[in-house]
């Protein structure tokens, strides 16, 4: 995908921010919106269908987590990149922000060659298909991966896309551990910087919406699926 082709939200209160990460983004080719709040956030979303939005979490009007809980509500957002960008670094603001339905967590202050490095490692995941099967079936249990979709029995079951691709590669080779490092490079990428409890906030969601039974801990390892 060409990035003039690429949308990015970004959404910030500070003025000096939507200028100086607008201006960077928009020099590297990207079609760049802004908004200060939430709910400016949510009616340019609505319009525009970014691929990417980089969302702060302190914000007037409202907060970048009610905010991306309600884009995370959207049908048409189904496969948009949400990352959170704030000062904020506590561990329970990011737990905060994947509940949510967050992807990913920027921490400010980051230097624009990081942050340029970080924003195309978050879009190379609408690089085109291999042309795989992208239907997995396990049991009662159905993976689109070209549609993002996730069926259990007969219900069709939302999955924020972090959630989705931690599923898929877990399901890719049921019984398999897969190594913390390893699903931290294949699922978050080398270049984004994501706190140690990511990998189980992420888990803690699937076995809510998919059953306990399907993920087993291997401590000190990492986790399997379990058929």
């Amino acid at each position: 995908m060409k990035k003039k082709n690429i949308k990015i939200l970004l959404v910030d209160d500070e003025p000096d921010i939507l200028e100086i990460v607008g201006y960077n983004l928009t020099s590297e080719g990207y079609q760049v919106f802004t908004a200060e709040n939430g709910i400016e956030a949510i009616a340019i979303a609505k319009k525009e269908i970014p691929h990417l939005i980089i969302l702060d979490v302190m914000m007037p009007e409202m907060d970048g987590i009610e905010a991306c809980e309600k884009l995370r509500n959207i049908p048409d957002l189904s496969e948009t990149i949400i990352t959170f960008f704030t000062a904020r670094g506590e561990d329970y603001s990011q737990v905060a922000g994947f509940d949510a339905g967050a992807d990913d967590y920027i921490t400010k202050p980051v230097k624009p060659k990081v942050l340029i490095s970080k924003v195309k490692a978050l879009l190379r995941r609408f690089k085109e298909s291999s042309g795989e099967d992208t239907n997995v079936k396990l049991g009662n249990l159905v993976i689109n991966r070209e549609e993002y979709k996730v069926v259990l029995g007969k219900e069709e079951i939302a999955l924020p896309r972090k959630e989705f691709e931690l599923l898929a590669l877990l399901a890719s080779k049921p019984g398999k551990v897969f190594k913390r490092e390893d699903i931290l490079d294949r699922v978050w990428g080398n270049e984004v910087v994501v706190g140690g409890r990511t990998i189980d906030v992420h888990i803690r969601k699937l076995r809510e919406k998919l059953g306990d039974n399907k993920f087993k801990t291997v401590k000190g390892v990492g986790y399997k699926f379990v058929v």
